[in-house]
This record gives structure tokens, C-alpha cells and sequence, in this order.
């Protein structure tokens, strides 16, 4: 393209209001940089074995004096490739290829195009960067030091993969200030990134009006490698980018084409532009990205001038770039250059420079950005003063809601509508309960939203008055995922992550959770506020079979860190449940619901944090007696339970039920509490649920559970097979009273 033509583009380049930023000496400095790499030709030479050379002052080997007047934007890029490469190396770990190979595109991103003030990495308008391929690490790491983030200081640098370090082997938001998400399982950042462009664009619809200033509107930038593209989440993923056309979503497709084992060559030669714009979505290429800045700063201004349409910028570049033998092959992958190749590196780029050693005119360059930033955010702030003037209504919600992520007062309240009918003698399910407590929260919460992998009418995921979710309707609250579950998990995590406060929850059938498993643990390596509600949650939702049928399901997630597994058994405990969900922000929380209609005969208890487990029968006879037998029971077997309990009261047994819709919270007691609600000894309680044993030793000696997959039947035959009957489980009882059984171990 012309060089008169792209000075032309970027001069219609629409950004926010600058008339702050520009008055700084700062920003003119700044701009009088990027007007000079305007200037310089770049794309002289597209061979492997040139290397763009460090010019922009004046270097301590020119020993004639000569300074050269090349882009600064190369420096930085150098500065990134060098610094990454230090950091590596002192480690003895780390992955250089892809931060050499992307350098360029990352760094005229941040030096040009992205909008954030590293002084307050969490200013509610900031541009979003997601690094999916994590293993690349040190290129945000190098990005966020040299660009002034207070979380990134030197001394990281240099711990960079030592324990304790905000610095470590894959990004993670939950240690340094200023990542957005937690990646490194490859996949999971671009679906987050989705998430949080579809966040982006329900806030701007909920809040923005054509007579104020916009106070949401931002992009969402995410690099991406080989690797990403591979798995099947990015593809889930990136399908619903294109379907609901998030146009302020821009992906840099890292196009190195070397993995682990070697050549992408060996598994991976699919079309990948063919393959996005299928999706719908804009694609541009990049034939050298190792050298062409002007090339990769005008197909990111491109992709920001194309709205209707998220965007692949593919990049080709060569995997460990600049490195003299190990340039292009799997050995610039993963591990430390060594010594002699770093020593070529820096001779190749003409960077003489000791290690961790960046040259001040560099920092001075990049950490102007701290000054932009800041006048970027005083600048949204007099947008948002002006909008509260017109709007200010909205504009206290938002402060609540979005800014502070508050929960409205008394918003529990709503949840008292669960209890009328669900308790006493009727019998329900707890998904249909879970529907109550959904719409009723859903009314007098704003802030949440979902949706269901194609299984809406079966979980009774709907809320009634939310609308759907789509390009034409940003301001809809339910999401359509098709069938997609770990997709749909991946985006609810993007949206929780954009912290502004959305309260997402996502659904599925139990034993699809599988689906979605690694999406799950993200959520909780990320703290990320994600509600899971799954139902059809044992062998009892019947005819459907094994293949339906969830059996290890709930041991599994209970043996997982950071997740509460909640499995309620009526009424009172499905609205309890969902208040602990929704007013944890900081983890994932699975709300576990059955198919199947039960009685609900526990009837209404009284509640209060964080006791969160139900006593039914006495503690002691009625002479002050020992309790003969203690049964524990979870979700819809609470209430057979209860009826084998009855039925053995009735013949003089004394005998206790305890109700532990989660294990986590109730594990999280006092010792002193839990002894005094399991207040018999291990040998005399038994553990009724319709799912695996598993984790339950600790509570238990005797079970009535299910230990092999089921079956196809009613409930009524599966409930007999797998002895998960009243009568089953009041003879079981009986004789571990009689000292008949011996402790069943694990």
C-alpha cells in the first residue's frame, strides 16, 4: 500500500477524545516517534539472516560517533526480544521462540494502537490484552516493564519463574496486576478473550447512549499461537465470535509453524485464514512479521476500522528470530538459547548492551505511556462526569454495579420466592427450583447473564425477561452457546474476568461438565465468579442411559481446588445455594440439580452463613440416649433418606439426618462444629448419594452409593438396581447398628 495512503488511514484512525493527551510533552514526543517510523522503510530485506538493527541512539560500538535515525519502534522490539531472552536464560526455563518471532506485533500494539494507563491497570475503559499462548510469557512480562506496570519492576524480571514470583511460567491474574486472565492451557485465553469482547458490547449497549459520551468502548486484543488455533475450545470459540460479529475483538495469529515435535507440517496444514473467514470474521496476512512494522501497524488500524467483524491478523514470522542456529526449528521453542546463541543474538540485532541492561532513551520512549494512560482515564473521567449529568440514574448504577461490583441491596430477598412452592409434599425438581431462583434473582440483578450448550428447555437455563443475546441485541441477557460446552465455559470465564461486575452462569447436563472440564479449572486457577449450573446430575434421571448418566462426576469436582460443589435438596437449600454463588465472586461454583421430580420433606429450615449444613432428628434420644445411627445424604436422596429414617424411628432406632448440599463450605468449619454435627463415631454413619464414593471416607464407613456406571431404565428400576431405596438404605442402617457390617475402606 502507498505510503501516502496509510499516513492517510491513520489520520481517520478513530480514537477516543486526545484532547488532554496531546497538550503533554509526552505524548508529543511520542508522537513525533511513531511520525518517524512513518518514514523508515522497513521491508528492505526479507531474508532470515537480516536482522533489523538497534539504531535509534547512539550505541557504545559506533566508536565514528554516527547516530542512526531508524524507528524507535524497532528498539523496543529489540528491547522485548533481548530482556525476554535475559530472563530465560537466568532462569534456565522459558520459551523464546514465539517473544522473538511476535516482538514486532506486540510492541507497535502497545507503543501505538492499545489504550491503557499502566499506573491503574484496572480503569474500567482500558484496551484488553490476552497473551493465549501463555508459554510466551515473557513477552507480556517484558511489555508491562518496559511500559511502566508497578507489578513488573527489574527484580521480577529476573525471578521470572521462581517460586513466589509475580513473574511466573504462564500469566496468571490471580499474581500480577495488569494480566487480564489466567493462560497457559492453550485454548483457553482466545475463548476468554471472546468473553470479554461479548462483555465489552453487553455493557456498551446497557449503558451507553447516543446523547452522552460512550463510557464502554474499548478493544480486546489477544496473540494467539499454532497450538491455540489446534484445539477445539479456540474453534468453538471463535465460531460464536463471528456469529454474534464482535468487531472489537483482534486476534494476531503468531504463523511460525513449528511445534513441540516439529513442522506444523506433521498435523496441523489446514487453511487457517479460510478456515476464520468461514467463521465470519475479517482476515488479513502478514507475509514477514519478523521486520515488517509498517505492514503489522496498518492491518491492526484496518481490523480497528472494521466493526462489524472480529479479526485474525495472521502473522508469519520465524520461531526463535535472530538466534543463529536455532532460528525456525523446535529447538527455539521451549528452553534457555545457551550461552553461544545468545551471544549471536545480540550481535545480530547489534544490541551491545549487558544483560537486563535497556537503554534509557528506550524506557523513556515506552514509559511515556504512563503519562498518555493517565490522561486517557482523566479524559473518561470528564466523559463520565458529562454523563452523569445527562444520565444519572445509569451512571449510579454503573458506579455500583459495573465500577465497584456491588451486588443491589436486598437483592436476596428475591430468592424467599423459591420456597413457596417447593417444600412440604409436593414434589419438584430441583432444576425446576433452580428456574425460580434464576429469574427471580435475574429481575432485580441487572448485571446477570447466560445461557445454555443447545440445552435451555432441559435445564431451565431461560430467564424469562432477559432477551436474547445477539449482534442486532447486545443488550440481551441470554446467551445462545449451541453446542459447545467448553467454549461456553471459556467465554462465561472471559466475562467474569473483564471484572465490570457481570454475574455470568452457564448450563449443561452433568455429565457434559466433561466437556468443559479444563474450562472449569481455569475458572477456578482464576478465581474467575462463573456459575455452572448443571443438571440431570445422577443415575436417577433415568431412561437415557449410562452415556447420561453421571456417576464420578461430583467426587471429582469436589477433589478439585477452588470449586464448591453445591447439590441442594429442596427448596430452601436450591435458594441458599444460589445466594453463596452469586455472592461469590472469586471462584467457580456448580450448582448441581436433579431431573427427576422428588419430594421435598424436609421442609423450611432455618439457615444462616456459614453453617451451611441441615440436622434433621434429634441429637439425643429422648433419655438423653447416644444416636444409634448417623445418615448422610446430598440432593434428591435427602429426602428418601429422611424416609428411611422415619420408617426406623418408628421401630425405636434413634437416628440422625444430616443434609451436606456442599462438601467444601461444611469442610471449611471449625473442627468443633463439624464434631458436633457428625457427632457419632466414623464407624456408625452412612453416606447416601446417587454417584460415586469417592472423598467420602472421611465422613464415613458404610455407603448406599453408586460405584459402576448405570443403567437404561426408569427411576423407579434404577432406584431398586442400585439400591438407593428407602428400604435399602433403613437395612443398611439396621445393621450397622447390629455391628453387623464391617467398615468398608477404601
Amino acid at each position: 500500500m502507498p505510503q501516502t495512503e496509510i499516513s492517510e488511514r491513520r489520520r481517520k484512525e478513530k480514537v477516543q477524545d486526545w484532547s488532554l493527551v496531546e497538550t503533554l510533552p509526552e505524548y508529543k514526543s511520542f508522537s513525533h516517534a511513531l511520525q518517524s517510523a512513518e518514514s523508515v522503510d522497513l521491508c528492505e530485506s526479507q531474508h532470515s539472516d537480516d536482522f533489523p538493527k538497534s539504531t535509534s541512539y547512539v550505541s557504545p560500538s559506533d566508536t565514528d560517533g554516527e547516530q542512526h535515525h531508524a524507528s524507535p519502534i524497532i528498539d523496543v522490539t529489540n528491547a522485548v526480544r533481548v530482556l525476554a531472552v535475559d530472563a530465560i536464560e537466568n532462569a534456565n526455563s522459558g520459551h523464546p521462540g514465539m517473544v522473538l518471532g511476535m516482538a514486532p506485533a506486540a510492541a507497535i500494539l502497545w507503543d501505538k494502537h492499545m489504550n491503557f494507563n499502566p499506573s491503574n491497570p484496572d480503569w474500567i475503559n482500558r484496551d484488553r490484552f490476552i497473551l493465549s499462548a501463555g508459554h510466551g510469557s515473557m513477552l507480556q512480562y517484558a511489555l508491562m516493564y518496559l511500559f511502566g506496570f508497578d507489578s513488573v519492576c527489574m527484580e521480577d524480571i529476573k525471578k521470572f519463574r521462581k517460586l513466589g514470583s509475580r513473574t511466573a511460567g504462564h500469566p496468571e491474574n490471580t499474581m500480577t496486576h495488569g494480566v487480564e486472565v489466567m493462560t497457559g492451557a492453550l485454548g483457553q485465553g482466545i475463548s476468554n478473550a471472546v468473553g470479554i469482547a461479548l462483555a465489552e458490547t453487553h455493557l456498551a449497549a446497557a449503558y451507553n447512549r447516543p446523547d452522552a459520551p460512550p463510557i464502554i468502548d474499548h478493544f480486546t486484543y489477544c496473540i494467539v499461537g499454532d497450538g491455540c488455533l489446534m484445539e477445539g475450545v479456540a474453534a468453538e470459540a471463535c465460531s460464536l465470535a463471528g456469529h454474534w460479529r464482535l468487531g472489537k475483538l483482534i486476534v494476531l495469529y503468531d504463523d511460525n509453524s513449528i511445534s513441540i515435535e516439529g513442522s506444523t507440517n506433521l498435523a496441523f496444514t489446514e487453511d487457517v485464514s479460510r478456515r476464520f473467514r468461514s467463521y465470519g470474521w475479517h482476515v488479513q496476512e502478514i507475509a514477514d512479521g519478523n521486520t515488517d512494522v509498517l505492514g503489522i501497524d496498518d492491518a491492526i488500524l484496518e481490523a480497528k476500522n472494521c466493526l462489524d467483524q472480529p479479526s485474525l491478523i495472521k502473522v508469519t514470522t520465524t520461531i526463535g528470530y535472530g538466534a543463529p542456529t536455532k532460528a525456525g526449528s523446535k529447538a527455539a521453542h521451549g528452553g534457555r538459547l545457551g550461552t553461544d546463541e545468545v551471544a549471536g543474538l545480540r550481535k545480530a540485532l547489534d544490541w551491545p548492551h549487558g544483560p537486563f541492561e535497556i537503554p534509557e532513551p528506550i524506557l523513556s520512549h515506552t514509559r511515556a505511556k504512563r503519562a498518555v494512560g493517565a490522561a486517557l482515564e482523566r479524559s473518561w473521567d470528564s466523559h463520565f462526569a458529562q454523563y452523569r449529568e445527562q444520565h444519572p440514574a445509569l451512571a449510579t448504577q454503573f458506579e455500583a454495579l459495573v465500577l465497584r461490583r456491588e451486588l443491589p441491596s436486598g437483592w436476596a430477598n428475591a430468592l424467599t420466592a423459591v420456597w413457596a412452592g417447593g417444600n412440604g409434599e409436593r414434589r419438584a425438581s430441583t432444576r425446576e427450583l433452580s428456574h425460580v431462583a434464576l429469574n427471580a434473582v435475574a429481575d432485580v440483578l441487572p448485571s446477570m447473564l447466560g445461557g445454555s450448550a443447545d440445552l435451555g428447555p432441559s435445564n431451565l437455563s431461560r430467564l424469562v425477561r432477559g432477551g436474547d443475546y445477539q449482534w442486532h441485541a447486545r443488550a440481551g441477557r441470554n446467551l445462545h452457546f449451541g453446542v459447545r460446552e467448553h467454549g461456553m465455559g471459556s467465554i462465561a470465564n472471559g466475562v467474569a474476568l473483564y471484572r465490570g461486575g457481570l454475574v455470568p452462569f452457564v448450563a449443561t447436563f452433568l455429565v457434559f461438565s466433561d466437556y468443559m472440564r479444563a474450562a472449569i479449572r481455569t475458572a477456578a486457577l482464576a478465581r474467575a465468579g462463573v456459575i455452572f449450573v448443571l443438571t440431570h446430575d445422577s443415575i436417577l434421571l433415568g431412561e437415557d442411559g449410562p452415556t447420561h448418566q453421571p456417576v464420578e462426576h461430583l467426587a471429582s469436582f469436589r477433589a478439585m481446588p477452588g470449586v464448591l460443589t453445591l447439590r441442594p435438596a429442596c427448596a430452601e437449600e436450591v435458594a441458599v445455594c444460589y445466594e453463596i454463588a452469586i455472592r461469590r465472586r472469586d471462584g467457580p461454583s456448580l450448582l448441581v440439580l436433579s431431573r427427576q421430580r422428588f419430594r421435598c420433606a424436609v421442609g423450611v429450615r432455618a439457615w444462616g452463613a456459614p453453617r451451611w449444613v441441615c440436622v434433621l432428628g434429634r441429637r439425643r434420644g429422648r433419655r438423653g440416649r447416644e444416636t444409634d445411627v448417623l445418615l448422610i445424604a446430598t440432593g434428591s436422596e435427602v429426602g428418601v433418606t429422611e424416609d428411611a429414617a422415619r420408617a426406623m424411628r418408628a421401630e425405636g432406632y434413634r437416628v440422625r439426618v444430616v443434609s451436606m448440599p456442599c462438601v467444601e463450605v461444611f469442610q471449611a468449619q471449625d473442627k468443633a462444629y463439624r464434631r458436633e454435627t457428625l457427632n457419632v463415631p466414623r464407624r456408625k454413619r452412612v453416606v447416601v448419594e446417587a454417584g460415586a464414593r469417592f472423598g467420602w471416607y472421611r465422613y464415613a464407613a458404610h455407603f448406599c452409593t453408586v460405584d459402576r456406571f448405570g443403567a437404561s431404565g426408569s427411576e423407579a428400576e434404577l432406584a431398586e438396581l442400585f439400591k438407593i431405596t428407602a428400604n435399602e438404605i433403613a437395612e443398611k442402617a439396621r445393621a450397622v447398628v447390629g455391628g453387623l457390617l464391617a467398615d468398608e475402606e477404601e
